[in-house]
Parts: C-alpha cells; sequence; structure tokens
C-alpha cells in the first residue's frame, strides 16, 4: 500500500522538496534490487553445496538491521539481505561469509568513482556500459560519457606505469610478502597470475611495492620483478614471506641472497591436510597450530618432532612437507614477538585480494591486459588506505639494524657480550 506524503503548496515535504524524495526512493528501490539480485546469484552458484544431510549449505537469512547510506540522491534507509553461509575453509578453520560487493559491511556512503569504475571494467563492461550502470551506483552519471571514460582508464594505466617505474632508493622496505593471485580478470592467458610485493617500510607502514602479470611458479617472472626492483634502488628485505610453491624463492637468492626466508603456514598446512585423509585432518590441524602458535622458537621445534612421531609412520611422506622446511617455518621466531602474527602467513596480500576478488567475474574475451591490470592496480591502491601498520611499528627499524631478538624480546648488547 502506497504511503501518502503531505505536499505544501511550493512543492516541499517535510524531508524536502518532491522531486527530491522521488529521486531518493528510486535510488533506495535501485539499490535494494541490486542487493537481492547479487545475493540471488552468489546462493545459486553454490547450490549444489550441501551438508551430509543434503541440506544446502548456503542459504537466505533474512535481512541485516536497517541503515542509512549517504547517495547522490541524499541519505536513504537500506534492509541489505543476509546470507547464512555454513561453509568452513579447509585451510584456517573459519565459517565463509558472504560480503557484497556493490555495499560492503562497512559502508556508509556510496563509493568514489575512483572505485567504481574499476569495479565495473572487473565485472566485464565496456566504457559504453560505464554510464548507465554509474546511474544505479551514484544516482547520475553527469560528465561521464564513454569518451571521458576511456580517457580516465588512460590516465589509470599512466599511473600504474608510473608507479612501475618509480624510484625506490629512498623507501627502505624491512619485511616483504609476495604471492602470484590469480583472478579471473582480462589476462590474456589462463594461467597468469598477478604478481604482488607488499613491504613493510622502516615506520611500521604497509606499502605495496610492486604488481604485474606473470606465472607465480615462474622463477624468471619473479626475477624480472626484483631485478627491477633492485634496478630502481630497492634494499634487501630482512625477511621474505611467500609460498613454498612459488618460483619467487630462486629469484630471490639470486637477487637479494642476504634475504632470509619466512614460508605462509596457512598455504603450508592446507599442503599438508590435503594430502591427509579427511579423519585424520581435525587431528593433525592442531599439531600443526601447536608448531606456529609456540611460544619460541625451541618449544615449536618440539611441536615439530612430536607431529612428526605422530605421523611418520602412516605419512612419512606428509612429515616431510614439515620438517623439510623447518628452517623456514620457524624463521619468523627470531624476530619481535610482536610481528609474529604479521611474518607467519602472507594473509596482507591473501586478505587484501579476497576484497578484490569479490569485484571479479569471470569476462568474455581477452580484453586489454593494461587495463586489467591498472584496474586491479586501483584497487588495490584504494584498499592500501586503510591498511594497518604492523604491530609495535617502532621496532621494525631495529630490525633493519641487526638487532637481535630471542624468544620474541629484544637481546641488549650488554647481555649479548656477556654471554
Amino acid at each position: 500500500m502506497p504511503v501518502l506524503t503531505v505536499v505544501s503548496e511550493d512543492g516541499t515535504t517535510p524531508y524536502g522538496s518532491l522531486i527530491d524524495e522521488i529521486v531518493r526512493e528510486g535510488a533506495r528501490r535501485m539499490l535494494a534490487a541490486a542487493l537481492e539480485a547479487e545475493v540471488n546469484s552468489y546462493i545459486a552458484e553454490l547450490a549444489d553445496q550441501r551438508d551430509d544431510s543434503g541440506r544446502h549449505l548456503v542459504v537466505r537469512n533474512g535481512f541485516h538491521q536497517p541503515r542509512k547510506v549517504t547517495t547522490a540522491a541524499g541519505a536513504i534507509e537500506v534492509n541489505a539481505p543476509r546470507v547464512n553461509d555454513k561453509r568452513v575453509d579447509g585451510a584456517t578453520g573459519e565459517r565463509k561469509r558472504f560480503s557484497s560487493a556493490i555495499l560492503p559491511p562497512w559502508a556508509r556512503k556510496s563509493p568514489k568513482i575512483s572505485e567504481v569504475l574499476p569495479l565495473l571494467y572487473l565485472h566485464g563492461l565496456s566504457s559504453g556500459d560505464f554510464v548507465p550502470a554509474l546511474e544505479q551506483f551514484l544516482g547520475s552519471s553527469a560528465g561521464l560519457s564513454p569518451a571521458a571514460i576511456t580517457r580516465l582508464t588512460a590516465q589509470w594505466q599512466a599511473d600504474h606505469k608510473s608507479f612501475m617505474n618509480r624510484d625506490l632508493s629512498a623507501t627502505d622496505y624491512v619485511y616483504v610478502w609476495a604471492d602470484g593471485v590469480h583472478l579471473r580478470i582480462r589476462l590474456e592467458e589462463a594461467k597468469a597470475a598477478v604478481l604482488v610485493m607488499v613491504g613493510v617500510r622502516a615506520d611500521g607502514t604497509k606499502e605495496l611495492i610492486a604488481m604485474t602479470d606473470g606465472y607465480r611458479e615462474s622463477s624468471e617472472a619473479w626475477a624480472g620483478l626484483l631485478r627491477d626492483a633492485a634496478r630502481r634502488g630497492m634494499r634487501a628485505p630482512v625477511l621474505a614471506v611467500g609460498d613454498g610453491a612459488l618460483g619467487f624463492w630462486n629469484a630471490l637468492n639470486e637477487v637479494f641472497p642476504e634475504t632470509r626466508h619466512q614460508r605462509c603456514w596457512v598455504h603450508k598446512t592446507a599442503n599438508v591436510l590435503d594430502a591427509l585423509p579427511k579423519s585424520a585432518q581435525p587431528a593433525a590441524k592442531r599439531a600443526i597450530q601447536e608448531i606456529y602458535n609456540a611460544e619460541d622458537k625451541e618449544r615449536a621445534a618440539k611441536a615439530v618432532a612430536a607431529f612428526a612421531k605422530q605421523y611418520g609412520a602412516k605419512y612419512p611422506k606428509v612429515v616431510k612437507r614439515i620438517t623439510d622446511d623447518e628452517g623456514e617455518l620457524l624463521a619468523f621466531f627470531d624476530f619481535p614477538a610482536e610481528h609474529w602474527i604479521h611474518l607467519r602467513t602472507t594473509n596482507p596480500i591473501e586478505s587484501t585480494f579476497a576484497t578484490v576478488r569479490l569485484r571479479t567475474k569471470v569476462t568474455k574475451g581477452a580484453g586489454s591486459r593494461a587495463a586489467a591490470l591498472a584496474m586491479v592496480f586501483k584497487l588495490i591502491e584504494s584498499a592500501q588506505e586503510r591498511w594497518r601498520a604492523v604491530n609495535a611499528p617502532h621496532l621494525v627499524a631495529l630490525v633493519r639494524a641487526g638487532a637481535r631478538f630471542e624468544r620474541g624480546g629484544l637481546v641488549e648488547r650488554s647481555e649479548a657480550r656477556a654471554a
């Protein structure tokens, strides 16, 4: 039943002009329809996921609490649909969650053009489709003709190129995370990945170092990226963190041989559990957690020995996946305890690209490789503004200075001399 609105003689209502109210109501309905369509698509894609009793693991679950969202049409109230996702992440053991790419949980205002256009491109829209699509996001597309958007995307490609050519000699990256991330975007070959390096500066802040396309298993692709960074003045990091399957490690030994290696525990855990029968996985996962959550390196080494004793007889090849890499898996214990949570996984890259993955879909045709990378770059650049510094940032400079840490604590020089 329609709601009656009192309109004065001059065409105003208690909430402003009548036309403004009509625009707001139209924006509310469009946003509601878009959110419904997004949830329905998510559930439909996972309709084959069922539990042992045959029940769907991903279902609708009513609506979230209403919230106000500021748009170009003014503030509108949104009732976002809720999803009950009962699936569990095999690597982390945590419940999976649906997160809207249109209206993230933290959003209280419509996104900026700089965030929306990369999103639309990665959804597979051409520049000619942007204008009507932007009206759904912003309530207006004034000044954004296809020609203007084409010029803007060209500028973003130039921004990415400039970023990849910038001088690195004035910035000191003490820690580095590296990963090759597969996204369903317009790269020219299906196996191509986005090669990413994120670093921690001496002041403890995180920053994107480099991002290009290549093959994550290719030592030559990673070596090219690292050689280019070194040519532009990048110093050797003290510690690099990455997945064991990367071609990154051979490249690192070539370009920055003095940098220490830390293998990612999330990737290693998944790699070990995948090789075990399902019945053995819960206990094995707890045993692995005992290793990387140990109080210090000595206790971690004992936990490795306990894991080998427990599983060595039945699964010797699985045990070797940990014992062969023990030194590189436990390297993070030689650094400040406050930094351990940051250094034992590649989560800074994974969590950032999880957001980008939500904003990508399979697209038809290869499209422009440079434009696709530029759009991903812009999304990461936007996400970077919300990155937190590492814990105890003042200790990062001490790490670079060569300070020693034992059991996570700083070893004073007087103590070192006495020892």
